[in-house]
């Protein structure tokens, strides 16, 4: 197997997305601890805990306490090379949102066990669906009182019109919550609200083992016993082709401001996601394995560092390896490019990388070269296509009070 292979074999690239306040950046930010990328936390709003969110470095994100650009976070995780993209769910900002799907491999969608679907998850799955990406979806927040986990799955299933297929089973809801069965590993995981450590697990053999009991007492004991046996009748077994096929949504339940419920997602995804895909261009299908470099520009960021006033290209690789101060040629101006500076994120904080593989986010200085869509290749003519234009909008107009100064306002 050849480095490019395996290097590609290991990446998972995938954006988190949802309606706001359903708990992205928070999931992201639990995500991170377990990657050990980052050591505390940090909250999107609390009066205790000062530290922030990683991925919300922007003035404004950590004012209102939502985000309002996307993110890119890389870390390494139990041998897999992760690359999460944290999106914002505001409306007002969707246009960076449906971008950032055509950058990604698969999809993490986070629902909000009391609000169920709303209407911004709606026309992103929407956009998943069109095009065939697989998703996962996470109910978060079930330490908060909420409906039952068996209409949750209904409604997804009706609104977001995929199969769901629950890998994961909550123990009561709320207040009385006190834990999660993994269907998936047959484990369980005991609940106690801590914002910073990870929770106990007890290893079981099967559903009927009295461990069970002990744990989470006779009734409950029960109930969940009921509860898996309808889950096995009324959902098929989970095919990991059906989910990579986009046609079948595994479920996670927990709660991702008291940790828990992520670790169980993050082991799972590892195993089923998809590595790199072939990417369609206008000339032919690209497959992340040839030796020729290609690539597309999906964003451009301004005043990423406040000191210098920079614009950053956000290039996604497609093929081959990326090398840095190699010629590249920028297709669509015809010129030959080197770059002597590209950067691999973590939010906000940026390290400059000599090379990178299908799948990752490289960011290259951009001095006015790039525009959104534009492909850098080794000497191939392409067009990568499926990126989503949008008009601009107007948010508010100048006038020049004195026509005397127009030069200078031209300035």
């Amino acid at each position: 197997m050849s480095q490019l292979t395996d290097e590609i074999s290991r990446r998972r690239t995938f954006a988190i997305i949802s309606h706001p306040d359903a708990g992205k950046t928070t999931l992201t930010e639990k995500l991170l601890l377990f990657g050990g990328a980052i050591h505390i936390a940090g909250a999107v709003k609390s009066n205790k805990i000062k530290k922030t969110a990683t991925s919300d470095w922007m003035e404004i994100e950590k004012q209102r306490g939502i985000s309002v650009a996307t993110s890119v976070m890389g870390f390494e995780y139990d041998g897999y090379k992760i690359n999460i993209l944290d999106t914002p769910g505001h409306q007002d900002f969707a246009e960076d949102t449906y971008r950032t799907l055509t950058a990604v491999d698969s999809v993490i969608i986070v629902v909000d066990v009391a609000k169920g679907v709303e209407q911004q998850t709606r026309k992103l799955m929407e956009v998943c669906r069109m095009r065939n990406t697989p998703v996962i979806i996470f109910v978060n927040k079930l330490d908060r009182e909420g409906r039952d986990p068996f209409d949750i799955l209904d409604e997804l299933e009706q609104e977001l019109h995929i199969s769901v297929r629950p890998l994961s089973w909550p123990i009561n809801i709320g207040a009385k919550f006190k834990g999660v069965y993994n269907i998936h590993e047959h484990s369980l995981d005991l609940f106690t609200p801590d914002k910073q450590k990870v929770t106990e697990r007890v290893e079981i053999e099967s559903i009927d083992d009295p461990r069970i009991d002990e744990a989470v007492g006779e009734t409950d004991a029960a109930k969940l016993r009921e509860d898996l046996e309808l889950i096995e009748g009324v959902y098929p077994a989970f095919e990991t082709e059906e989910y990579l096929a986009g046609k079948v949504a595994p479920v996670f339940f927990g709660s991702a401001l008291n940790t828990f419920g992520v670790k169980e997602l993050l082991d799972c995804f590892v195993k089923i996601a998809p590595s790199p895909r072939p990417v369609e261009a206008v000339e032919r299908k690209i497959s992340p394995e040839e030796e020729a470099f290609s690539g597309f520009v999906f964003k451009i960021h301004a005043n990423m560092d406040p000191n210098h006033r920079s614009c950053i290209a956000f290039v996604k690789i497609c093929s081959g390896k990326f090398e840095r101060n190699a010629p590249y040629r920028h297709v669509r101006s015809g010129k030959t490019l080197k770059f002597a500076a590209p950067t691999a994120f973590m939010a906000q904080k940026k390290s400059i990388v000599d090379e990178a593989f299908p799948g990752d986010i490289v960011g290259i200085p951009d001095t006015g070269n790039f525009k959104i869509g534009d492909t850098l290749t080794t000497s191939e003519e392409l067009h990568f296509k499926g990126l989503p234009s949008f008009s601009p909008e107007m948010f508010k107009y100048i006038e020049n009070t004195d026509p005397m100064k127009s030069k200078q306002l031209d300035k």
